[in-house]
């Protein structure tokens, strides 16, 4: 659901489909960089929202996860954006409760009431929940490990093509429906409740007891967690006054297959998420805690459930507010505030120590550079020239139109610096940035000059505002398909009317870690560096994205990876190492 409305919000950030005939002209104010990472940050909150009944959750957990820069324009709209979706979800759900949606509407939709009046915990409660807390983020790193593992051999299975894709698709599920299917046999039946609110055994695609190969009168139990939805799953963990349903083993062989299955699950393909897995495997494990504590808590097995979803969440996941948020809402239940908060900041604190988020590992994973809120300790032992790294292309105020088409057909480069050097000016001088795309729509739109001579306020009058506007993803011009003759290969371009004048500019002498947040906070996509003393050359180099990534740092200074300027880690001693010591 936040991948689904993340991606509707990309497609208005775009100014709708024109392959489907689906664009309004009034989607058009949104086709620039900043409405459209606003567009997709409120849609994750609305994702989010959908999913779990939790506006205020969805708000949060966009400001934690999703935002790179938060300002209160965002805060307003992520607001409106999930209190539209409340409002829309309640009218719907209040269709479905008459029974006009068939099965939708009777499971889909999560929400776990475990609201209990009575309940009341002391300070001989707390040390239960503080190991829970501990083991729970010890869990989360290693399930963060174990996926970042099996991601890179799915990946490298992906890439031989789709018919691999759907054989990696067809074992895992052919594996899976045999786990599901196997295991509740290693279960023995169980005795029906006496005073069970519900029909037992259970006849239909929901309920808290499964029937499975026992005899009249008796459940499985294992199987009653297996052969249901997950949200079913969950609310039968979630639910009080049942700490007599289900055995130790049981719960135990269901927590390992859920921690396996969700590994293995993910990253295939099919539409596999992270979130409510996570959930149940969380509350089996938690049920599992309660379970060997028993009577020396004054907390049911339903809640350890709550705070062991709670534990795993923060130790995979590291956010904390919104998932505290999110909990109470999907929960309903305000009085398991301190001790929800408790957890996940005892899991993340725990789990930070082992490895980062799954979110950070997944990205990395796909080489996607993402930047960190903070800087790297070692960041402020360097300078912006430190990471600069050439040949930097520049082009003249006045540039020929071949050496334009062939810089751009030699680099994959998005931004380049424009110079000014005599007769334009009286020494050579910076005078701004120019984009990529500008370029290739200046030569598609043929804007020559037969001489170089500034061409004047006349510039626009064969342009409009369309010819300039971000084009959709994927849908941008490229130079191999714009054809020239070997007459207009030899004709000049005028750069300065097209050229960004004012781009940010940073001293060569800077830090690098001031220069990571000042790029970072305002959201830039180039940095152009500039020298101390001014010189024969007005700019130095360029920073994108990629020159602030730690792989490429530390690639240009080998010293940093054995220096102790970097975050604690632990780490495991590797086996031969601790053979030869021993």
């Amino acid at each position: 659901m936040v991948h689904t409305g993340a991606c509707i919000a990309a497609i208005m950030g775009e100014g709708g489909s024109k392959k489907y005939g689906l664009t309004w002209k009034w989607l058009q104010v949104f086709k620039n960089d900043q409405d459209r990472r606003d567009l997709v940050t409120c849609g994750s909150a609305a994702g989010i929202t959908a999913a779990f009944r939790a506006p205020v959750g969805g708000v949060l957990f966009a400001l934690e996860e999703m935002a790179s820069w938060w300002r209160s324009t965002l805060l307003w709209r992520a607001y409106f954006t999930t209190a539209v979706v409340a409002i829309i979800l309640r009218a719907l759900i209040d269709v479905c409760l008459r029974g006009k949606c068939g099965l939708f509407g009777k499971g889909g939709l999560i929400m776990y009431d475990v609201t209990s009046a009575n309940i009341s915990y002391h300070l001989r409660d707390v040390p239960p929940v503080l190991v829970l807390g501990v083991i729970g983020g010890i869990l989360g790193s290693i399930y963060n490990f174990l996926l970042n593992k099996v991601l890179r051999l799915f990946n490298f299975i992906n890439e031989k093509g789709i018919f691999y894709k759907i054989i990696l698709a067809c074992c895992i599920s052919i594996f899976t429906s045999c786990l599901l299917f196997g295991l509740p046999w290693l279960a023995s039946c169980r005795s029906c409740p006496s005073d069970t609110s519900e029909p037992c055994p259970t006849i239909g695609r929901s309920g808290n007891y499964k029937k499975f190969q026992c005899p009249p009168g008796h459940y499985n139990d294992l199987a009653s967690l297996f052969f249901n939805t997950n949200d079913d799953a969950i609310k039968n963990l979630f639910s009080k006054d049942t700490d007599s349903e289900f055995h130790h083993l049981s719960m135990l062989i269901f927590f390992v297959t859920c921690f396996v299955l969700s590994i293995f699950s993910y990253g295939i393909v099919a539409p596999a998420g992270l979130f409510v897995p996570v959930i149940v495997t969380g509350a089996a494990y938690g049920r599992f805690v309660g379970m060997i504590i028993g009577s020396h808590s004054n907390l049911n097995q339903g809640l350890f459930a709550v705070l062991g979803s709670a534990a795993l969440l923060g130790g995979s996941m590291r956010t904390t507010v919104s998932l505290c948020v999110i909990i109470l809402e999907l929960t309903n239940n305000l009085l398991l505030l301190p001790l929800i908060m408790l957890v996940l900041l005892i899991s993340k604190t725990v789990a930070d120590a082992f490895n980062g988020n799954i979110y950070d590992l997944i990205m990395k994973s796909k080489g996607f550079p993402y930047l960190e809120t903070h800087a790297e300790p070692y960041m402020r032992q360097l300078t912006v020239c430190d990471v600069v790294t050439g040949p930097l292309q520049i082009f003249h105020g006045i540039e020929k139109v071949g050496n334009i088409v062939h810089v751009l057909k030699t680099t994959g480069h998005n931004g380049f610096p424009v110079v000014d050097e005599p007769p334009l000016s009286e020494s050579p001088v910076l005078f701004g940035l120019i984009l990529r795309a500008h370029l290739i729509t200046l030569l598609k739109k043929k804007a020559f000059l037969r001489t170089p001579v500034p061409i004047g306020p006349d510039a626009f009058l064969q342009f409009s505002s369309n010819d300039f506007a971000k084009k959709g993803l994927g849908n941008g011009d490229k130079i191999e398909d714009i054809k020239l003759s070997n007459e207009e290969m030899e004709m000049f371009i005028d750069l300065h009317p097209f050229t960004n004048a004012t781009p940010y500019t940073v001293v060569e002498t800077m830090s690098l870690a001031k220069a990571l947040i000042l790029f970072r906070e305002v959201g830039l996509r180039h940095l152009l560096v500039v020298p101390k003393v001014s010189g024969h050359i007005p700019v130095v180099g360029i920073l994108t994205r990629h020159d602030f990534m730690p792989e490429h740092i530390l690639n240009l200074n080998p010293s940093l990876t054995r220096g102790r300027w970097k975050r604690l880690r632990f780490r495991f001693p590797r086996l031969g190492r601790l053979i030869r010591e021993l």
